[in-house]
């Protein structure tokens, strides 16, 4: 049978189809616009995210016998508010993950509702991308749309409803809307309360793995598919990707450098750091898991690259970066071009290069560039050790992945040894391994992530290199601190 996978991204829907051997029979990538109605806002349009996937599946499956179609599942981007009318229609652009206007909002849920309150309800504090500050800038700036809500989603959950009629959810994207109960994995009674919100406005809440319902006729007719083809909840992207990487399981870790970066720490039991520094999730497996978010990775790279140097020619910038100057880098970029979250929570945080000198070079800056990404990607595994989780090798995803020379800085940064897989097409292949799940394929994630997802190369730490990179790490973790009070002036 086939599998198709839906990554609802920021830039693009990329959709994979799946034998259920985990073979991939073809990939298809569809763009949509991204809106910036004020500086610090990000807004799309949901009617674009269907048509596109839509269109995206028809193209995957040309080629196919579409007989053989038995299932459908997504990752898609997380805290993005859509929001519906009695109609189901959209009633506003969504408001995405990287926007940051809610900062009013953040400052009422985490200093008057009060972040331990927020940890007890939910097992997170409020940052600006998460969806109930968003609610409740709606509330309060927009109250003639807050009074027409009938249904709150999130982006992926509204491609599941147009498919199949039916407002759904699951645990994993849930968890990054400030309004679930990720310990007991429900709607939080209390946080519905806050934001002004009846519990039969959100969507109905699933475990990725389950079939939230069929294709509709009309859609199936449209498609040139069954009407019995499942669809499953699916995840939240990060999740989606853990499964696709095989990141199931107690103790796993996963490294995703794409246009935002995470670290993601699988885990049988439910656990919250103390400082809320790092997310605590439901994980698409069942079980839960702890995540760091640093909202610009391979996004700093591609404006590095496009925007300030003007080149395409990605790698040739990056084989000036030599062996020798590995470790030895004096230049530092803090990666906060879009401001940060984990461990920072800090919407005013800002991109800045120090260290520069009259001999500075352009394959210094680039590769300050990213070795940025990989100490801030580093901040939070040291909030991990913090709390005894001692994690020895890491998988990695994301477009950043595929660069060599970024990979090895992960490795000696991190002190990591870095697996690389097979496919590296993260969150779509764990939407469609989640969605052979659902059709009986495997008798649960576990299962297809053993006997789908493949190690073909391990980058090892190199003791010399890891050793100079832990001094310019310990160097690099000051400049924050340093800089924090001039970011809040400088907006």
């Amino acid at each position: 049978m086939l599998y198709i996978g839906v990554d609802l991204g920021t830039s693009a829907v990329k959709l994979l189809l799946m034998e259920e051997n985990g073979k991939i029979v073809n990939i298809v990538s569809k763009e949509y616009p991204l809106y910036f109605p004020h500086p610090g806002w990000s807004e799309q349009k949901p009617e674009d995210w269907y048509e596109q996937s839509i269109a995206g599946i028809k193209e995957l499956t040309s080629d196919v016998d579409k007989s053989r179609i038995a299932g459908i599942s997504f990752g898609g981007q997380m805290h993005g508010l859509v929001i519906l009318d009695d109609k189901d229609e959209v009633i506003r652009p969504a408001i995405l993950w990287n926007d940051g206007r809610t900062t009013e909002e953040c400052d009422y849920l985490n200093n008057e509702i009060g972040k331990d309150k927020l940890s007890e309800y939910t097992a997170n504090i409020s940052f600006t991308g998460f969806t109930a500050p968003k609610l409740l800038w709606v509330k309060n700036k927009e109250p003639e749309n807050f009074a027409r809500i009938k249904k709150i989603m999130l982006p992926k959950d509204y491609i599941a409803y147009k498919l199949t009629g039916v407002h759904c959810t699951d645990v994993s994207d849930a968890s990054g809307m400030l309004l679930f109960d990720v310990k007991n994995r429900c709607w939080s009674k209390e946080m519905c309360e806050i934001c002004g919100v009846k519990e039969e406005q959100l969507a109905k809440i699933y475990e990725s793995y389950e079939t939230v319902g069929t294709v509709l006729p009309e859609i199936a007719a449209e498609l040139g598919i069954s009407e019995n083809v499942k669809v499953a909840a699916g995840a939240g992207d990060n999740a989606a990707a853990a499964v696709g990487t095989g990141t199931v399981g107690d103790g796993m870790c996963n490294i995703s450098l794409g246009t935002s970066g995470t670290i993601f720490i699988s885990s049988d039991k439910f656990g919250v750091d103390k400082f809320n520094a790092l997310h605590a999730f439901a994980h698409a497996d069942g079980h839960y898991h702890l995540m760091g978010c640093m909202l610009s990775a391979a996004s700093c790279n591609k404006w590095w690259m496009d925007d300030i140097i003007g080149t395409e020619k990605y790698a040739d910038e990056q084989k000036a970066v030599t062996d020798d100057k590995l470790g030895e880098n004096h230049v530092y970029f803090l990666p906060y071009l879009m401001g940060e979250r984990s461990p920072h929570n800090d919407p005013d945080a800002r991109g800045t290069f120090i260290g520069m000198t009259m001999d500075t070079s352009r394959a210094d800056m680039t590769q300050a560039v990213l070795e940025g990404v990989a100490f801030a990607l580093r901040d939070s595994l040291e909030v991990a050790k913090s709390l005894g989780i001692h994690i020895e090798r890491t998988k990695i995803c994301g477009g950043g992945a595929k660069s060599p020379l970024w990979k090895r800085m992960i490795a000696n940064i991190m002190n990591l040894k870095v697996d690389v897989i097979e496919s590296e097409e993260g969150p779509a292949m764990g939407g469609a391994m989640l969605a052979a799940v659902a059709c009986g394929e495997y008798a649960d994630v576990e299962e297809a992530a053993e006997k789908i997802v493949k190690t073909v190369d391990t980058v090892e730490p190199e003791p010399a290199l890891v050793e100079k990179y832990e001094k310019r790490y310990q160097q690099f973790k000051q400049i924050y601190p340093t800089c924090k009070e001039l970011f809040g002036k400088l907006v």
